[in-house]
């Protein structure tokens, strides 16, 4: 599937941070069997392991996906995971949530950013 063909943002994310994109719009869920959505929402009673396989699904699985976004507090439960990813799809996008400020001293995509310029 090419790039072009990638259209769905997808989010794992805290419950205000993923109701409040679902109500922008982005909620999607794939034809039956599978049945497969576009969202995790992450509590504390969720395993690390079912955050690494939706981020798994969502970054090396599914095709139309184009951009994750994960909220930061979240991604650092699966930082090995979201600092490997380098793909340049679907794009990894850190963002803060109403309890957690964003830190870009953890953002993914500014460390390598840093690296790049030799900082």
């Amino acid at each position: 599937m090419a790039a072009s063909e990638r259209q769905f943002l997808a989010v794992i994310g805290d419950e205000d941070s993923v109701t409040g994109l679902l109500l922008a719009g982005i909620g999607h869920v794939t034809d039956p069997p599978d049945s497969q959505r576009n969202f995790l929402v992450v509590d504390s009673k969720t395993e690390t392991s079912t955050i690494e396989r939706t981020f798994h699904n969502f970054t090396q699985e599914r095709k139309d996906i184009a951009i994750v976004l994960i909220n930061q507090h979240i991604a650092e439960r699966i930082r090995n995971t979201v600092d490997s990813f380098s793909e340049a799809f679907p794009a990894v996008l850190e963002i803060p949530s109403k309890d957690h400020p964003y830190d870009p001293e953890k953002d993914s995509v500014l460390k390598r950013v840093r690296r790049l310029f030799g900082e």
